[in-house]
């Protein structure tokens, strides 16, 4: 007679295997999401005219503008340098957090991959 309940063929050994891997793969996760965090990219425009640097949260840290791309007469393509610095360095920060995670994932984008 079969037994009722449990998983046949030892699988509670198999669960608590792949139950350890999870724990570790989300342990390295935190530990690479912090090391993200705590890096910063930096990006110039204008010809290092303007450069900006953000953090891992895509907050923006600093800005640095060289004196001599303040003109007067054409605030617009400062600010125009401005965005654009910025917005590289979000980039940069949004394509490190992608690469370091999609170790975990196996680059398949999410849960997506696997029809969930």
């Amino acid at each position: 007679m079969a037994k009722r309940g449990g998983f046949p063929g030892g699988m509670p050994g198999n669960m608590n295997n792949l139950m350890k891997q999870a724990q570790r793969m989300q342990k390295q996760m935190e530990e690479s999401q912090k090391e993200l965090e705590t890096a910063e990219y930096t990006s110039a425009a204008g010809g290092g005219a303007v450069s900006a640097t953000v953090n891992g949260k895509k907050e923006l840290v600093s800005i640095k503008i060289d004196p001599d791309a303040v003109d007067p007469e054409d605030v617009e393509m400062l600010q125009d340098m401005i965005v654009a610095a910025v917005n590289e360095a979000i980039k940069q920060a949004e394509d490190a957090s992608e690469a370091a995670m999609s170790k975990f994932t196996g680059g398949l984008g999410g849960l997506g991959g696997l029809g969930f």
